[in-house]
């Protein structure tokens, strides 16, 4: 059975059987039977993590744990609205936090700021996103890396032309300007 448990760009969770080269989590929205009851949760903190660390090894939607989402890239994860992890990927929190527009204190405000601007798209031009932004365009998702345009899908990325007006920005504003600041997110390999 494919679980719901993949997340799209646009922050909706899906069923597919793609696994992604990251996981995370948005807190508790499954069942008893690893159907997800709600969508929308009240917690802030939405992580990206790492597929491995320290040898854990976990059972996938374990009742009353968090539910384990996947994420074809980081730059999907980012553009959903999440953030690096603090335990499994320190390294790139401290990078993440640091560069977050304001004055970041902490995870706790880092979160705020996030669940704020998560699925609020805004315009702008395709030659001012700096690589690794995704955005919307008739309703699917693209990602800008090295200059190029490349569509979405669970399992990966495919060319595209690049968009000659304006696009719908779907990575959250704070984490554009990380990005334009010189933090630079793990995209999925096909993206070349």
């Amino acid at each position: 059975m494919t679980l719901r448990n993949r997340v799209t760009p646009f922050s909706t969770i899906e069923a597919n059987p793609a696994r992604g080269m990251f996981m995370g989590n948005r807190g508790c929205l499954h069942g008893e039977y690893k159907n997800l009851e709600v969508e929308e949760t009240r917690e802030k903190r939405w992580l990206i993590c790492s597929l491995n660390f320290k040898g854990r090894k976990r059972v996938l939607m374990r009742p009353g744990a968090y539910t384990e989402l996947f994420f074809l890239d980081e730059a999907t994860a980012l553009a959903a609205g999440h953030r690096p992890c603090a335990e499994c990927r320190r390294k790139n929190y401290d990078a993440f936090l640091k560069l977050f527009p304001g004055k970041p204190a902490n995870a706790e405000w880092l979160d705020r700021n996030l669940a704020s601007q998560r699925g609020r798209p805004y315009p702008d031009e395709f030659a001012n996103l700096p690589d690794g932004t995704m955005y919307e365009l008739d309703g699917d998702a693209f990602l800008k890396w090295h200059g190029r345009a490349f569509r979405w899908n669970h399992d990966g990325y495919e060319p595209a032309e690049k968009p000659g007006g304006p696009v719908e920005v779907i990575t959250p504003e704070g984490t554009v300007e990380v990005i334009a600041k010189g933090y630079r997110p793990a995209v999925h390999p096909s993206a070349r």
